[in-house]
């Protein structure tokens, strides 16, 4: 009977005897019954806890909303400025499409005995010192091999070396294979234009086989001297620099083209005009 209690049990009892101690007094001293005493004691810490866990949540759940609204917000003013450059975009092709209009109508006015046959680009090449443009009309639209190419104001752009059923293409002035003979705009002197056939002068014209005795200035028109394949006064650019030939006899100079052959949008084919 003596060891019918354990030393594990009788530690056990002790410990249950010191809570309980422990419980009546806190009991007496705060007035509140052992059952509430446990249910403060346990329960409150837990719910704590639960709070603490949905504050953070409803944080998380408020950032995840929040985040949500200026996603979709962003998308919209993307979508919005898209609109907006592409609206931009047409006001400004049309704009263009316009001016070329006004300029083709004084261009007719001008010489009225110019036939044209309107097209677009619709494809490029320059390779070395070549330079073709391709556009949307051919031989249905009456255009033809040896046909020049002008733009709205004048300009040439070069000529029709290849003519399909509905496509041509335009070998530029840009091209050191094509020659076209010219004059100055002002003093009259004459030679020959092609495309300038050195890397260092890429996009620029040169006219040789001019007088030595010729007047060169800067900034001087030069235009299409007139045969049966060029009228005369085209424009064909304006003199940036010259100087003398490797022979000492004859000058050149050096020309900034007058249209704009890598940003053309459209090309008048010359179908007809009075030559004299």
């Amino acid at each position: 009977m003596k060891y019918f209690f354990t030393t594990k049990v009788k530690i056990v009892l002790v410990a249950a005897l010191l809570l309980s101690a422990a419980l009546a007094v806190i009991s007496s001293l705060t007035g509140l019954n052992p059952g509430d005493l446990l249910v403060k004691g346990v329960l409150t810490p837990l719910r704590t806890g639960l709070s603490t866990m949905t504050d953070q949540a409803e944080r998380l759940y408020g950032y995840l909303f929040d985040y949500e609204a200026l996603v979709a917000e962003n998308e919209a003013l993307k979508a919005e400025l898209a609109k907006l450059q592409e609206d931009a975009a047409n006001a400004a092709a049309v704009q263009r499409e316009n001016d070329r209009l006004r300029d083709l109508v004084e261009l007719r006015k001008k010489h009225p005995d110019y036939e044209l046959v309107d097209s677009y680009v619709i494809g490029r090449s320059s390779v070395d010192w070549t330079s073709t443009l391709t556009v949307n009309v051919g031989k249905r639209s009456g255009v033809d091999v040896g046909m020049v190419a002008i733009t709205a104001n004048g300009e040439v752009v070069g000529l029709v070396t290849e003519a399909g059923t509905n496509y041509a293409v335009i070998k530029t002035v840009l091209d050191s294979s094509l020659e076209i003979s010219a004059s100055s705009a002002t003093s009259g002197y004459s030679g020959m234009v092609q495309g300038a056939y050195t890397s260092d002068l890429a996009g620029k014209l040169r006219m040789d086989y001019i007088s030595s005795l010729a007047v060169i200035r800067n900034n001087d028109q030069v235009v299409t001297a007139g045969s049966t394949v060029y009228p005369r006064g085209l424009l064909l650019g304006r003199i940036i620099d010259a100087g003398f030939n490797d022979t000492g006899v004859a000058k050149f100079a050096i020309l900034e083209p007058a249209a704009d052959i890598e940003g053309i949008e459209q090309v008048f084919i010359l179908t007809q005009f009075d030559g004299e």
